[in-house]
C-alpha cells in the first residue's frame, strides 16, 4: 500500500505536491491493466503531475498575472486528479480503496489550499 510518506502535514506546498504526484503514480502501478484503468491512469498521472510542476512554475512567474494563472491552472489540475481519482475508485473493487480515497482527500486539500492563495493574491 502506498501512502503519502510525511508523518506529519507537510507545509511546504512545493513538498507537499511532489509527493502526491509520486504517490499517485504508485498508485497507478496497482491498478489492474485494463483498457479503462490505462488510459484513466495515463490522464491522472499528467493531471497529478501538473499541479507541483505549475504551481512551481507560479513561484517563478515573472508577473502577478503570469502568477495568478498558474495557480487556476494548479488548482483545476487538482481537481481534474480528484475527478480521476474518483472515477477509477468507482470503476474498480480495489483492494487498495482506502488509499485512493486518501489520494481524492489529498487533491481535494490541494484545491482548497490553492484557491485560498488565489483568493489572497487578487
Amino acid at each position: 500500500m502506498t501512502k503519502i510518506q510525511n508523518p506529519k502535514p507537510v507545509y511546504d506546498l512545493e513538498e507537499r505536491t511532489f509527493q502526491f504526484a509520486k504517490a499517485v503514480r504508485l498508485f497507478v502501478k496497482t491498478l489492474p491493466k485494463t483498457i479503462a484503468n490505462i488510459e484513466d491512469g495515463k490522464q491522472l498521472i499528467r493531471a497529478s503531475g501538473s499541479v507541483g510542476a505549475n504551481y512551481r512554475e507560479a513561484n517563478e512567474s515573472l508577473s502577478k498575472k503570469d502568477f495568478l494563472m498558474r495557480i487556476k491552472i494548479s488548482r483545476k489540475e487538482a481537481k481534474e486528479s480528484a475527478y480521476w481519482l474518483r472515477l477509477i475508485h468507482e470503476t474498480n473493487s480495489l483492494k487498495n480503496a482506502d488509499e485512493a480515497k486518501s489520494l481524492i482527500q489529498e487533491a481535494n486539500e490541494l484545491k482548497k489550499i490553492l484557491s485560498s492563495i488565489l483568493e489572497r493574491s487578487k
